[in-house]
């Protein structure tokens, strides 16, 4: 469908997303590789009505095909470059399903905790995951900014 004339595509000021690090019984973690930034957690974009954990089980359920239980927050991690975007992430467990592939995952692998860091290239994922994989129960809150990628202020809560 063509643009009409003097109609304006309205981006949003704020985003918020959600991701989560999925932990199978076996102890291994969930990891997807996307067309854009590689291997990662899944997650994505919070839709209009929809809460955080709605959201974050859709997700993963469109990118790996696996049903998760969500847990603990992790983090809260604002990018400040605009549009503004407000990231949660969160620890999960596998609950049934098996490993699928979709638009949004070229491949979806269970990863052993010790070969994950090794698989994430992009700077962003890789510190979140890192947050993810030392959480000790407090939550971090990071601001940055990315192009380039520099983080402004971090604290724990």
């Amino acid at each position: 469908m063509c643009p009409k004339v003097g109609v304006y595509v309205i981006h949003p000021k704020h985003i918020v997303s959600v991701s989560g690090l999925i932990s199978h019984p076996n102890s291994k973690i969930l990891l997807i590789r996307g067309p854009r930034r590689g291997w990662e957690f899944p997650g994505g974009q919070v839709e209009e009505g929809e809460n955080l954990i709605e959201a974050l089980q859709r997700e993963i359920q469109e990118e790996a095909g696996v049903t998760a239980s969500i847990g603990s927050l992790i983090g809260i991690y604002s990018n400040v470059k605009s549009p503004t975007k407000l990231h949660l992430a969160f620890l999960g467990d596998y609950t049934c399903g098996e490993l699928g592939t979709s638009d949004e995952s070229i491949e979806t692998e269970w990863v052993s905790r010790h070969s994950v860091l090794q698989r994430i290239s992009h700077p962003v994922i890789y510190d979140r995951m890192k947050d993810m994989l030392d959480f000790s129960g407090r939550v971090i809150y990071r601001v940055y900014t990315t192009d380039p990628y520099r983080i402004c202020d971090q604290y724990f809560l």
